[in-house]
């Protein structure tokens, strides 16, 4: 009697709820793994910049600038380190919960399967954070081995490994990385001095995950990651460190109700000392040191589609985030001994719920969406003690804070023509100053600025239209958009050095004193246009963006903001064939301001990086990569006496990659 053959093994990997109907109706753009793991610029931060509009706060990225200054943000909504888009992997919002910043060492490219751009506010099930829009990044899922080593300029080492294989009647998946290097002097060569050194970094981090199915139409994913993140930014006495872990646990349901319900838990840990350098730069001294500053955050989500009719769409869901964190800093040196104790920090929390309606099965397709907030701010306090005496000099409980707000977005789309859709989409949002902005006040060189517990959530409305082509070979998308951004949260000059200034003390000459104030509404009009072309082994990519932000001074001046430059533009030229592949990418920011007056102009700067891989078997390459291959000096920052830093310069990178390569 002939065996029966055994039943195949079912490998189950559990994924978000499908995307949602609604999609279609807005300028979406997909970032796929092709670009994740071909780019010439290694780290994400970088890569998510070849998108229309996403911008960093300041122009260096997560290897060479200051873990707080790396917010990301969209549509020329900049002018501020915290994040006004909302970053979001497997559901998991991971904006800092004392500072709002993004720790960009703690994800690597290549374990990502995608990550999409929701450009514009009134986000539903991502949360009240998404005031610009939202960047969504899903883990992959996929089976086999990969991995990646290399070697770069300066004593640069990076390196990769993801496993992802059946468990049982489940499937896990484990990645590692991390990276080091010996790093370049920031400060340009024309301002710098003896005191000035290379910048090293080092970081690494891991993620797990494990899939299962629990019950009939049920399946459960459980996640655990970390990373440890050092460097330093050119100076004795300006070591930095970040450290994070992330737990979550999701449960998926399909059947006539899909649902989907997730839970999570955070932790941050962040040091950073700062130094200030004498008028020659011959010497460095210690200006202020963050010894302890615990951010944490605990949140939930749980969102349901009901059965409706066919063509029609219903999403109902709530969720919530609560965080809090502090500040622990000795400040006011001399003679390198520290004279104050400073503690600042509280706590925050959102709780929303929404209903999200979408038709299809019309010729106009319709979307709206309603979301209503609840917040609060408590506990928020700052202190400061003399170290010499014991006096305590500042013991201020700020009042706690609740309110609520809403969210909404309404949205038309149609197809008019082969391949060319029609779509318009009005919405609001807004977002929660972070604990940092509300509590702590800090120095950047010799300027110094003071934090403002009084400061008001910022709110937004904005309008936008679009059109999308798409055929086999050629994909086309423009949208134009306006957005008015009320009470939006800068740093506004009130006074120069030298001098004494509430919360920060003395300011030397040269230097500046600022306070976080919500300024008057900010306009920004802008056009985004995104495009791709493909034909046999040759695809050329494109984006561009044109802004015009404006906000007036409190003396009627009109400015643009702080960081926000008028003209973004990408391009990407790319040749595939038999495995092999060479391409090159353009990356170009306009002129930009340092700060709210319009005194200090950063110039426009240009990088061409490149990217090559050559098969040596079925599953081993090799890999070469240039980041700014032409090494323009590009200016990331400039202090109030003119010193400037600057980004990245040229990198080359030689490496192997092993493992199934992405199509």
């Amino acid at each position: 009697m002939p065996i029966a053959d055994a039943p195949p093994t079912i490998v189950v990997t559990a994924t978000a709820l499908p995307a949602p109907a609604a999609e279609r109706l807005l300028g979406v753009e997909r970032i796929g793994t092709d670009k994740l793991e071909r780019a010439g610029v290694g780290s994400l931060d970088r890569v998510l910049q070849q998108a229309a509009g996403v911008q960093l706060f300041r122009r260096s990225d997560a290897r060479s600038g200051h873990p707080t200054s790396q917010g990301v943000t969209l549509r020329a909504l900049g002018g501020n380190a915290a994040s006004r888009a909302l970053l979001i992997l497997d559901g998991v919002p991971q904006s800092d919960p004392f500072g709002g910043w993004v720790n960009w060492p703690a994800y690597d490219p290549s374990n990502l399967e995608e990550v999409l751009v929701v450009r514009g506010g009134g986000s539903v099930a991502d949360g009240p954070g998404a005031l610009a829009g939202s960047i969504r990044m899903r883990s992959r899922t996929d089976a086999g081995v990969r991995a990646s080593a290399e070697v770069g300029s300066r004593g640069s080492v990076a390196a990769d490994l993801n496993v992802g294989a059946a468990l049982g009647n489940g499937f896990v998946s484990l990645s590692a990385f991390g990276g080091r290097g010996d790093g370049f002097v920031p400060i340009v060569s024309e301002a710098r001095g003896p005191a000035d050194r290379p910048a090293p970094y080092a970081f690494g981090g891991g993620r797990f995950r494990y899939a299962v199915p629990v019950a009939a139409s049920v399946r459960l994913e459980a996640m655990i990651a970390g990373f440890n993140d050092r460097r330093e930014r050119g100076l004795a006495f300006t070591a930095n460190r970040s450290r994070g872990t992330d737990v979550s646990v999701r449960l998926l349901g399909d059947g006539r109700w899909n649902w989907s319900a997730l839970a999570y838990a955070q932790r941050r840990e962040f040091e950073s000392s700062f130094a200030s350098a004498n008028d020659a730069r011959t010497a460095a001294s210690r200006a202020a040191l963050q010894f302890h500053v615990p951010g944490r955050a605990a949140g939930w989500s749980l969102e349901t589609r009901p059965p409706v009719p066919t063509g029609w769409q219903v999403r109902l869901g709530t969720d919530g985030r609560a965080m809090k964190g502090r500040s622990e800093e000795l400040g006011s040196f001399s003679a390198g001994v520290a004279t104050r104790d400073r503690r600042s920090g509280g706590k925050s929390a959102t709780q929303g719920a929404f209903v999200e309606v979408t038709r299809t099965n019309s010729p106009w397709e319709m979307s709206g969406t309603a979301r209503l907030d609840h917040w609060q701010i408590s506990d928020g306090q700052y202190r400061e003690r003399l170290l010499t005496t014991g006096r305590v000099t500042a013991d201020e409980q700020f009042d706690d804070r609740s309110g609520w707000l809403p969210t909404a977005r309404l949205a038309v789309g149609r197809a008019v023509a082969p391949g060319l859709r029609l779509r318009s989409a009005a919405y609001l949002g807004w977002r929660l100053p972070t604990l940092n902005e509300l509590f702590r006040p800090f120095r950047a060189g010799p300027d110094a600025t003071a934090a403002n517990a009084l400061l008001k959530p910022e709110r937004l409305a904005g309008v936008e239209g679009g059109a999308t082509y798409d055929d086999e070979q050629l994909h086309l998308s423009l949208t134009a958009f306006v957005n008015r951004l009320r009470d939006p949260i800068g740093n506004r000059t009130l006074g120069s050095g030298p001098g004494l200034f509430p919360q920060v003390g003395f300011v030397g000459a040269g230097g500046s004193y600022r306070q976080r104030q919500n300024g008057s509404p900010l306009l920004v009009h802008g056009l985004e246009a995104n495009g791709g072309w493909h034909s046999g082994p040759w695809s050329i990519d494109g984006s561009l963006s044109l802004t015009r932000a404006r906000q007036q001074s409190p003396e009627g001046a009109t400015r643009r903001p702080a960081q926000t430059p008028a003209l973004l533009a990408s391009a990407s030229a790319r040749w595939e064939q038999q495995g092999k592949s060479l391409s090159l990418q353009l990356w170009h920011s306009g002129a930009q301001f340092e700060d709210d007056e319009n005194r200090i102009r950063l110039r426009p700067a240009t990088t061409v990086s490149a990217y090559g891989s050559l098969p040596i078997s079925s599953a081993i390459s090799l890999i070469a990569r240039a980041e700014n291959l032409a090494n323009s000096t590009v200016v990331a920052g400039r202090t109030s006496d003119g010193v400037a830093e600057r980004a990245t310069p040229r990198t080359f990178w030689l490496g192997v990659r092993i493992g199934r390569q992405s199509r």
